[in-house]
């Protein structure tokens, strides 16, 4: 009997060996019954467990690559918004989730959760002179929203969970119930997007060490 698989979608643009391995580590270590693919063919999505959809770029040119591979928007909305398998976003991946990104001129999102994707900016002067744009670094969450996927993550005290960020663009959603976390950089940052199944992070969880493996192990007992 075949494994049920998480499948990374594979749309030339992302850090998909890195993901595929940090997926591979969570399931290998835990014993879980999942395989890991790469998948870039829309009829790959009908028989996945999971969908993750990584992204690195601008944001306009990972949607026209989204909407390159023939039949994948429409395997995404019949899988995740119809079916309701579990949906991880990873950066760019999760800026898609958006009505719209406002990078190198406007361009129309996924519209999966309402608001647009702009320019990372402060929200307050930083007294912190080191603070940057782009954002690169480590940081921690501050929740915002109880969700299954942050079970057991640490956002308070010298034990809270750190997680690797690379960015100059920010989810401002509509609406406050889909943020799940924010980081503090300059002001709040929207850190994690969600509603019900589907899920999306700012920062990078493969490169996130133990806290980022947490992350993903939640995600993959999201049912």
């Amino acid at each position: 009997m075949a494994k049920d698989y998480i499948a990374i979608i594979d749309y030339g643009s992302g850090n998909l060996r890195s993901a595929a391995k940090a997926f591979e580590h969570v399931v290998n270590s835990a014993g879980l019954p999942f395989d890991v693919k790469l998948v870039s063919a829309a009829h790959e999505l009908d028989a996945a467990s999971h969908i993750v959809l990584p992204g690195q770029g601008a944001f306009g040119d990972c949607m026209a690559g989204l909407k390159a591979v023939d039949g994948m928007i429409n395997a995404l909305e019949e899988n995740i918004r119809a079916r309701k398998k579990p949906f991880l976003g990873i950066c760019v991946g999760m800026q898609l989730l958006a009505d719209r990104g406002l990078e190198h001129g406007e361009h129309a999102g996924l519209g999966w959760i309402s608001g647009d994707v702009v320019p990372l900016k402060f929200s307050e002067q930083p007294t912190d002179k080191s603070l940057k744009i782009p954002h690169m670094g480590w940081n921690t969450l501050d929740k915002i929203h109880d969700h299954f996927v942050l079970r057991g993550i640490e956002c308070e005290g010298d034990s809270a969970d750190h997680y690797y960020f690379v960015h100059s663009f920010m989810f401002e959603c509509k609406e406050g119930k889909h943020i799940l976390a924010t980081s503090e950089y300059g002001g709040a940052v929207t850190a994690i997007v969600g509603e019900e199944n589907i899920i999306g992070v700012q920062f990078h969880p493969e490169k996130s060490q133990k806290a980022g493996l947490h992350l993903l192990r939640n995600f993959v007992d999201m049912k």
